[in-house]
C-alpha cells in the first residue's frame, strides 16, 4: 500500500478570497513504512502574504518572489502523488487549495480525488478522542511524537511529524513489523524450549454420588421450569 502524508503551507485562510499555496510537502510511506522519498516545493504565489499566516509559517513575499509558480510544478506534483492514499491533516484545507491550485491550470481540469484517495487523520483521531484537542501538536503529546523543531510551521517539517502521528495513532505496525529471520529465530527458540518442558501429568477429579445426585435434582428443576425444554437434559433421561 502506498501512502503519501502531505501538508501545506498558504499565503491565508481561503482559497476563494485569492488566497494561494505557498509550500508543499509529501513523505511516501509504502507498507506503512517510510521509503525516504519526499517531494518539497516552495513557491510564488503572486500575491501577499496574510500577517496572520506568515506569524504562522515565517514564509516572506521576498523570499518566494524567486520560487516556481504552481503551474511549474503542478506536473511533478501530480506524479508523485497519483494513485496513493493521501494522509492530510484536516483535508478539507489542503484538498481546497490543491483544486483550486488545478482549477488555475489550462484544461483538462482535474479534482485531486480524481488522483488519489484521501484519510483526514483530523476527522480519524475526533473518531478515537471525542471531545478532545486533536490539534497536530496535541496529538504529539498524546502519543509521544517529538516535535520540538516545530517552533514555526512547514509544510515537509508537519508532513513528517504527522506520518510519525499516523503511524502511532493506527497502531505502530510500521516500527514493529519483525523481520523474516526474527520471526524464524523466535520460532526456533520457542521450539527449542518446548522440547525441554517436562510432561506434566493432569489429575482427573470425578463427581461425588451426592454432587451427581445434586446436578440431577436441578436439572429436572430446570426441566420443569422450561416446560420440558431443557439442553442439559439427555434424551435418555426424558
Amino acid at each position: 500500500m502506498r501512502q503519501i502524508v502531505l501538508d501545506t503551507e498558504t499565503t491565508g485562510l481561503e482559497p476563494a478570497q485569492g488566497h494561494r499555496i505557498i509550500e508543499i510537502g509529501c513523505v511516501e510511506l509504502v507498507n506503512r513504512r517510510p521509503t525516504g522519498r519526499t517531494f518539497h516545493r516552495y513557491l510564488n504565489p503572486e500575491r501577499a502574504i496574510d500577517a496572520g499566516a506568515q506569524a504562522v509559517h515565517g514564509l516572506s513575499t521576498e523570499f518566494l518572489a524567486d520560487q516556481p509558480r504552481f503551474a511549474a510544478v503542478a506536473a511533478e506534483f501530480v506524479a508523485f502523488v497519483s494513485g496513493a492514499e493521501l494522509v492530510i491533516h484536516n483535508a478539507p484545507f489542503d484538498v481546497g487549495f490543491i483544486d483550486h491550485e488545478f482549477g488555475r491550470l489550462p484544461p483538462p481540469q482535474r479534482l485531486l480525488t480524481d488522483l488519489c484517495a484521501i484519510l483526514d487523520t483530523l476527522a480519524l483521531a475526533r473518531q478515537l478522542h471525542p471531545g478532545q484537542r486533536n490539534s497536530l501538536d496535541a496529538l504529539c503529546k498524546r502519543y509521544g511524537v517529538d516535535n520540538s523543531g516545530r517552533d514555526l510551521h512547514g509544510a515537509l517539517l508537519d508532513a513528517r511529524i504527522l506520518a510519525d502521528v499516523y503511524l502511532a495513532m493506527t497502531g505502530g505496525q510500521g516500527a514493529l513489523t519483525l523481520d523474516a529471520g526474527a520471526a524464524e529465530r523466535a520460532a526456533a527458540t520457542m521450539q527449542r524450549r518446548g522440547s525441554r518442558r517436562a510432561a506434566v501429568e493432569i489429575p482427573v477429579v470425578l463427581a461425588t454420588p451426592d454432587e451427581v445426585e445434586a446436578h440431577e435434582r436441578m436439572v429436572e428443576a430446570i426441566a420443569k421450569a422450561a416446560k420440558g425444554k431443557c439442553l442439559f437434559k439427555t434424551p435418555s433421561a426424558t
